[in-house]
């Protein structure tokens, strides 16, 4: 069975390639270094093998050379240089200086170089670890004369010397692993800090900058991420100016309008029966664009405010009573304990004017409010409104709090409108450190909820 492995991050592609990289030249200098040291230890005990064997060889000569010297018991007088042990083979007899070698430890190929007249060397696998033999012809006395070194101190000093460099392999790559974390820190932190500068600004805080850099890999980058932001603030500031002076300017001939409007309405039994139904039709426009006038001043103002102004302690369900009242809806719309703790700390006109747009969102597209309720849930205070409509389709949930934006007709039973509502919903919910959500209704129908940091108690 196969595992799917997701895409590692940046951080642990850095550490892996100082790791793999490091372990590659740790692997080739280790192997590299392992292989000279053993082919020069190996070379300096063949060398001192070599010089002691035929030492000995030159002092057997000598002594064969007299006359009357038996091989056998002139073997048995001598003490081999180095701790080597010696056979010798004089004609088709073979002799040897311990018990533990013999003809059986000397190689035929050595054998035949040294018959040949010619000294030699050959390494052997013996029963108790490998052993270097080497053969020296002693012609005057007609005498072959071997001797036998052990390597296994050898083989035990490369062995050690194979866990030191393997284990010297493993910390070189632990601390390639160790630089790469901290190379790895020191690269994505550039990116780290572009990150919470957007996540900054994306919420708001339309001051927020890089700051300043000596590294001249990342000057440009931070001096244009800068420059993005201050267009993009001064784009906003415009925006916002642009609405709100608009706005303004569009309150006094909108004022004149509705004076005159109210004139006629004073006189409309005067009017024809056409002229009548055309002054309730100019005064209902009249009230839409008063009240998308308001919404886009309010809009304006909350885009020009970094902050919450005048913020101060509410109590949301004193603040929901009140709005029921004021608007003449029922106060046993009102559903929650009315004794629990749910202050909020914020501007009591921005609160009370989406907490309004709540409601009238309910009444105009949705056939109404079934419950408004107030609850402090986790440090949190919820005020949610249910509705009795048909309930908002999964995907219009997040667009409907964008400006402009309304749901399908057909399914909201939607009275006209601009759709900036739920925009003041959502901006003031921000502007307070909360969101502003709508899901599915207990008893069918939508559930709009406003949430807000709510005071320690």
């Amino acid at each position: 069975m196969r595992l799917a492995l997701g895409p590692r991050g940046l951080r642990a592609r850095i550490v892996l390639g100082f790791a793999a990289v490091t372990l590659l030249v740790s692997v080739v200098l280790v192997t590299t270094t392992f292989l000279l040291a053993r082919s020069y230890l190996l070379d300096q005990r063949e060398a001192s093998l070599t010089r002691q064997a035929f030492a000995d060889a030159n002092v057997l000569n000598s002594r064969l050379a007299t006359a009357g010297t038996d091989v056998g018991e002139l073997l048995t007088e001598l003490v081999p240089s180095g701790g080597a042990d010696v056979v010798l083979r004089s004609g088709d007899s073979w002799y040897s200086s311990t018990l533990d070698v013999g003809a059986r430890d000397v190689p035929t190929e050595l054998q035949d170089i040294v018959a040949g007249g010619a000294a030699g060397t050959v390494r052997i696998d013996a029963p108790d670890g490998p052993a270097l033999v080497v053969g020296v012809p002693l012609r005057s006395v007609g005498v072959e004369f071997y001797a036998v070194g052990r390597l296994t101190e050898l083989r035990q000093v490369l062995a050690t010397l194979s866990a030191v460099l393997a284990a010297s392999a493993v910390a070189a790559t632990a601390a390639g692993a160790g630089v790469g974390v901290w190379a790895s820190r020191r690269a994505v932190q550039p990116l780290e800090q572009v990150a919470v500068a957007a996540t900054r600004i994306a919420g708001g805080e339309l001051a927020t900058r890089l700051p300043p850099t000596d590294d001249p890999d990342l000057v440009a980058i931070v001096a244009g991420f800068n420059s993005m932001v201050d267009a993009l603030s001064a784009r906003i500031e415009r925006d916002a100016r642009f609405v709100g002076d608009v706005s303004h300017e569009l309150r006094s001939p909108l004022t004149s309008l509705v004076t005159s409007v109210e004139v006629l309405g004073a006189r409309r039994e005067e009017l024809s029966q056409r002229a009548g139904q055309a002054l309730t039709l100019v005064e209902g426009e009249l009230r839409r664009f008063r009240r998308m006038l308001d919404d886009l001043l309010e809009l304006a103002r909350l885009d020009g405010d970094a902050i919450v102004e005048s913020s101060r302690p509410v109590s949301m369900t004193a603040l929901a009573r009140e709005v029921l009242a004021v608007t003449g809806r029922p106060p046993e719309l009102l559903d929650g304990d009315p004794d629990e703790e749910t202050v909020v700390r914020g501007n009591k006109n921005s609160l009370e004017r989406a907490l309004r747009n709540l409601l009238d969102n309910a009444d105009r597209h949705a056939g109404g409010s079934r419950r408004l309720t107030v609850q402090r849930l986790d440090g949190t205070v919820v005020v949610s409104v249910d509705d009795a409509g048909p309930g908002v389709p999964v995907e219009d949930r997040e667009r409907i709090f964008e400006r402009f934006a309304r749901g399908a007709g057909a399914a909201r039973r939607s009275l006209p409108g601009a759709g900036l509502g739920l925009a003041i919903v959502s901006e003031t919910a921000v502007r307070h450190g909360g969101a502003a959500w709508v899901a599915d209704g207990p008893e069918g129908g939508a559930r709009f909820c406003l949430s807000l940091p709510g005071e320690p108690t």
